[in-house]
């Protein structure tokens, strides 16, 4: 596993490398000196955490409501310690650290980790979900983003709204998905287990066993009221993680007021699938997909200050966890590189049960 990593490293060090030299070698006249010349407003910048950390409790309440069919009494409060962790592990380890959370949550709620794992992966539907309701009504109606893309380049409006109408169509496509799993997980499950049985390291039986995971998760949406709670959750979240996103922007004064919270969505969406392709306590991905956005996008600000806003974008958003995921860590006595090869071993094991 840990070779397999490696290689998963180097790739992405690789990925990384080109895209660093191509962004850099068409900006021939960057003046690095510039770039640590910038005046930020601190309290901006303050302002841009506290929302980021409103955003990382409001997945803890997320959280709470799918918990409610089998745990009515877990508590918000109890849910913050791992969540917070959970992200710390993920900044500093990378995908090493994502599955800290669920394990975590498994373990104090006393609850299976399979459980907690599907519960994550409905998670990122809701997620996907919550950014497209704000992407897609930032760019199809009535906004100073709509009022952004009318007076874009053609080729700017054109991909902007193809992100759009790509959006909804993925969306509506996990829906559906989604509904055919909760009403046919089974079955389903049954069929690609005996059709791929055949095929090297039970794979067939892997995948079967992902799908009843997956069904599994979907059955903690305990109703109507619980998805449209989760739904609200999840779009205030984002749109919370928007202002933060708008705050860091601002702190850099009169080259970037003009960045709306609607415009920064854009913003937000590039580093997301920048987020894709990232180093482990480094990242990468995000901060050149934000510098690209910025310069190209919204060619407003130098190179320069597109550089050094991607980069604070990233510590806001991504990094700010950090030290109060060390500190809750060190609090209850966890090691994350511990927790890490815990939640491996865990997933493994539920793996295998599946298997079995």
């Amino acid at each position: 596993m840990n070779k397999k990593r490696y290689v998963v490293s180097a790739a992405v060090l690789l990925v990384l490398a080109v895209l660093v030299y191509l962004q850099f070698r068409t900006w021939k006249n960057f003046d690095w000196a510039r770039l640590l010349q910038y005046q930020l407003s601190w309290r901006h910048i303050l302002y841009g955490v506290a929302y980021i950390y409103i955003a990382y409790f409001l997945r803890a309440v997320r959280w709470k409501i799918f918990l409610r069919p089998v745990r009515k009494d877990a508590s918000i409060l109890g849910l913050v310690s791992p969540t917070v962790i959970g992200f710390a592990g993920l900044a500093l380890l990378g995908r090493a650290g994502e599955m800290i959370r669920p394990y975590l949550i498994s373990r104090r709620q006393n609850l299976p980790f399979a459980s907690q794992i599907a519960v994550w992966a409905v998670e990122r539907i809701f997620d996907v979900g919550g950014f497209t309701v704000l992407m897609v009504a930032a760019i199809f109606l009535p906004s100073k983003l709509r009022d952004f893309t009318v007076t874009a380049p053609p080729e700017i409006r054109h991909w902007i709204h193809l992100t759009g109408y790509a959006l909804i169509a993925l969306v509506v496509g996990l829906l559906l998905g989604a509904l055919l799993i909760a009403y046919r997980g089974n079955r389903i499950a049954q069929w690609v287990e005996n059709r791929f049985a055949h095929l090297a390291e039970n794979l067939g039986h892997r995948i079967a066993f992902t799908i009843r995971e997956f069904t599994a998760g979907l059955n903690t949406i305990h109703g109507t009221a619980a998805f449209f709670q989760l739904s609200a959750v999840s779009v205030l979240m984002w749109w919370i993680i928007a202002l933060a996103y708008k705050e860091v922007t601002h702190a850099y004064g009169a080259p970037m007021n003009s960045m709306s919270a609607t415009k920064v969505l854009l913003l937000m969406g590039a580093s997301m699938i920048g987020s894709l392709v990232q180093l482990p306590g480094v990242g990468g991905g995000a901060q050149l997909a934000t510098i690209s956005a910025l310069d190209h996008i919204f060619d407003i600000v130098p190179k320069e200050l597109a550089v050094s806003c991607g980069i604070m974008l990233w510590l806001v958003s991504f990094v700010a966890i950090v030290p109060a995921g060390l500190l809750f860590a060190h609090h209850e006595r966890l090691s994350l590189r511990k927790l890490s090869k815990e939640t491996e071993q865990a997933e493994e094991a539920a793996a295998a049960e599946g298997s079995s």
